[in-house]
């Protein structure tokens, strides 16, 4: 089925993702939640959950983490009145480590507004120092240097409805392959745009 195809009943929201040209020696992939019809970006409760179930199952059996580097008074507040588990490596940086998929929703919901990191891989099961304090100088430009330690560094704007996935190991198709079941419950279309 082509969410262009006329006359086919299609699914309300779309996940496009594809590869993306970010210099010959970055590798990433953007993926885009979006309204199938409208093809505007998709916010809001439904966005936060869809996003959630797909940042559970992205990391496959890897640990993961959360990276805030902004507003870190409201995101540490949350965290506690939510009894979330937080720790705060540098003085601008405030990870969350092993996101429940019942975490992901609440902070997604609470911090739609807020770019943010998510990065998964054997590293990120312990404290990763240097790029701690990086996030906390430069924001998630400090993924640039560190993502080929890890399967993926993720920066996520979700306001956008966007997310730009810098991996040396997932490729669009595998990428689709993960996610697929976890957004069918929400009657999400997957698609590779050309």
């Amino acid at each position: 089925m082509h969410a262009e195809d006329p006359g086919l009943d299609l699914p309300p929201y779309s996940l496009d993702v594809q590869a993306i040209e970010l210099g010959a020696d970055t590798k990433a992939v953007g993926l885009e939640l979006i309204e199938t019809e409208s093809r505007e970006p998709l916010r809001g409760s439904e966005a936060a959950e869809i996003w959630a179930a797909a940042f559970r199952v992205l990391p496959g059996n890897d640990p993961s983490v959360v990276d805030f580097f902004s507003h870190l008074e409201r995101i540490r507040e949350f965290c506690r009145s939510h009894k979330i588990e937080y720790r705060e490596p540098a003085s601008r940086c405030l990870v969350v480590p092993q996101p429940s998929l019942e975490v992901l929703r609440q902070l997604l919901g609470r911090f739609e507004a807020e770019t943010f990191g998510l990065r998964a891989g054997a590293a990120a099961k312990i404290e990763d120092a240097e790029l701690e304090s990086d996030l906390s100088r430069r924001g998630l430009d400090a993924y640039q240097a560190a993502y080929p330690r890890y399967t993926f560094c993720a920066v996520c704007d979700l306001s956008d409805a966007w997310v730009t996935l810098l991996s040396e190991t997932l490729w669009p198709s595998e990428i689709i392959r993960r996610v697929r079941p976890a957004v069918q419950p929400f009657d999400v279309y997957m698609a590779r745009p050309q």
